[in-house]
């Protein structure tokens, strides 16, 4: 960080970019451990369908539940790379600590306050398990593609 100058917008690109990536491997991460059984309606989904006011049907769910997961992992990473871009130490544990503060503000917290899942005490173990692992692995991803963007900039 020492040799070029902070940029913001650069950071924040940067952090798009690496947010795109890790919302890909979070993707990955949750076919080898998903985090609902089958039937159980994702809350990307239940958010949509809030939104809209009824039930959607399987293609309709599919678009909403993609389209709100890949916008909100490229928006967290547009803010992280931002943050990490002025304040370095956020990158602590080469990004997982951001996936993990993620997870902890988004699916134990806000989430079950939007009554978009259930509170974190009567989330089965395997969901809980399934989403730190998913969101450290987006987190770990977002940073390592955020750095090498970061430098092309």
């Amino acid at each position: 960080m020492a040799d070029r100058k902070r940029c913001l917008l650069k950071g924040a690109l940067a952090g798009l970019i690496g947010g795109l990536a890790g919302a890909g491997a979070k993707v990955v991460a949750e076919q080898i451990f998903p985090p609902r059984v089958a039937g159980q309606t994702p809350p990307p989904v239940v958010l949509a369908e809030r939104v809209v006011g009824h039930p959607m049907d399987g293609t309709g769910e599919k678009v909403a539940g993609e389209s709100i997961h890949w916008a909100f992992g490229a928006l967290a990473g547009a803010v992280y790379g931002a943050i990490v871009e002025y304040e370095p130490s956020v990158g602590v544990w080469k990004g997982a600590a951001f996936g993990i503060t993620l997870n902890k503000l988004t699916h134990e917290s806000l989430l079950p306050k939007m009554g978009l899942a259930a509170p974190t005490e009567k989330q089965p173990a395997r969901e809980r398990i399934s989403e730190w692992v998913s969101h450290a692995a987006y987190g770990v991803v977002t940073d390592a593609v955020r750095r090498v963007a970061r430098r092309a900039l």
